[in-house]
């Protein structure tokens, strides 16, 4: 199919729409609206189902409620909304059902600020409200991948009836670029055996995520927890650059990601052995990867919009074998490549100790550059 000038956000929606998706629910806020508005209108003229909720907390519960019928259904929001949806994920999880949401992430703490960050990696990643369960979660940096990322998450939602997120940031969701769109799929014929659809002449169906005795729940989480083993095996997604020679290793997703292969390209005109790992899937984590490249590298050096979230994973997997230095802007300050490029040049030159925060040192040098 063509190329079109797409919309992260808009690009996203008709992804979800081509992939099949039956109900959408949702909230305003920036900057992922776009997304809601076009599902206003794409959803009905195909006889879907479009619904705007009251707040987040109501459509995400919308969410639950469709996804117990086995249909294909997704929301999306950004960061302060979709704090307000954790208990509604939390309790999609316990009932294990399939799920697709887009998180737009913006700047925070607390209300903060429409620009890009991705200060949304300890919530999606390390949190998503309450009990054991992990999301899977994928980070686009193009719209592009941004599209087929929308696409393999309803796949990947059903084969494991687990929650996917796509944690695009902000940046993401509002950049235009060339991006072609994938084939419009027929809408389901057949649903899921356990999903409800109406009891007649068969026994009830109950979709729970309550579970009074102890015991019943401690195998519902053993249960949860063995088909995440079985994602961790099998979905482990990452792109390498420059990596058979490096000395140093890049590691940044989404946004981040992308500036740093900027970064990375141009040290490697000025001679500098460094390569860039980019995590498309940050859980499950390619810890893998990251502690075979340990075994090569001379330092590391993590680059985030945060204040250095993925950096504690990093930190987990190279197991001190080596220095991981660390860059991040904070608020919804997106990096310059040359930022990030002066910080290759520097561990490249500069002995590093291991086991030193790096976030302090980073925090001297950040403060001085910006005053």
């Amino acid at each position: 199919m063509p190329r079109e000038l797409l919309k992260g956000n808009v690009a996203m929606a008709e992804a979800a729409v081509r992939a099949g998706v039956e109900a959408y629910f949702g909230y305003p806020i920036t900057p992922q609206t776009e997304l809601l508005e076009w599902m206003s209108h794409r959803l009905p003229e195909l006889g879907r189902v479009f619904l705007q909720a009251e707040s987040e907390v109501a459509a995400i519960n919308m969410v639950y409620g469709a996804a117990c019928t086995g249909v294909r259904v997704m929301s999306s929001s950004s960061s302060p909304g979709v704090s307000l949806m954790m208990e509604g994920i939390s309790y999609i999880a316990g009932t294990e059902l399939p799920v697709v949401l887009i998180d737009v992430v913006r700047g925070g703490p607390g209300l903060g600020n429409i620009a890009p960050s991705q200060g949304d990696y300890n919530q999606i990643v390390h949190g998503g409200g309450h009990g054991d369960y992990h999301s899977i979660v994928l980070a686009p940096s193009s719209v592009q991948e941004a599209i087929d990322l929308t696409v393999l998450a309803f796949d990947l939602a059903e084969k494991y009836q687990a929650i996917v997120v796509v944690m695009a940031d902000g940046n993401i969701g509002q950049m235009m670029e060339p991006a072609e769109l994938p084939p419009m799929l027929p809408i389901k014929s057949e649903y899921p055996e356990w999903a409800v659809r109406g009891a007649k002449g068969r026994d009830h169906r109950i979709l729970t995520s309550i579970y009074m005795n102890p015991e019943d729940e401690e195998k519902t989480n053993l249960r949860i927890l063995e088909r995440w083993n079985k994602i961790e095996e099998n979905e482990i997604r990452y792109r390498e650059y420059f990596l058979d020679d490096a000395e140093f290793v890049v590691i940044g997703y989404g946004t981040a990601g992308r500036v740093a292969f900027s970064a990375v390209r141009s040290a490697r005109a000025e001679g500098i052995p460094v390569g860039l790992l980019r995590p498309i899937t940050l859980n499950p984590y390619p810890f893998a990867k990251v502690a075979e490249l340990a075994n090569q590298a001379h330092a590391f050096l993590v680059v985030e919009m945060n204040t250095g979230q993925m950096l504690q994973d990093v930190q987990l997997a190279v197991a001190g074998k080596v220095p991981v230095e660390f860059y991040g802007r904070l608020g919804g300050v997106v990096p310059y490549p040359d930022e990030v490029l002066n910080e290759i040049r520097r561990i490249s030159h500069e002995p590093i100790a291991v086991g030193v925060d790096p976030r302090r040192n980073w925090m001297q040098r950040l403060k001085t550059e910006i005053s």
